[in-house]
C-alpha cells in the first residue's frame, strides 16, 4: 500500500518513496518539526529528490542544518 503524501500521519521515521509529494500535510510536518520560518527552496528541494534514501526526520533534520542549527 503507497504512502498518502496528502492525509496520512507523517513522523520522524516515514520514509520518502517514489511517490513523494510536497503536500500541505507535509509542509504542517516540517513546520512543526523546523519552526514557522520553515520553506521550501529550489536546492533543499533538489536534496530531498536525490534518490538517497531519506526519512522524514532526516528532511527535518537537514533543513535545520542547512539553517545554521537553529
Amino acid at each position: 500500500m503507497k504512502f498518502d503524501w496528502h492525509a496520512d500521519e507523517i513522523n520522524r521515521a516515514t520514509p520518502l518513496d517514489g511517490n513523494y509529494k510536497s503536500t500541505q500535510n507535509v509542509r504542517r510536518y516540517l513546520r512543526n518539526q523546523c519552526g514557522d520560518a520553515f520553506k521550501f527552496d529550489r536546492p533543499f528541494m533538489a536534496w530531498i529528490r536525490s534518490g538517497v534514501p531519506k526519512t522524514m526526520g532526516d528532511v527535518a533534520d537537514e533543513w535545520t542544518r542547512r539553517q545554521g542549527g537553529v
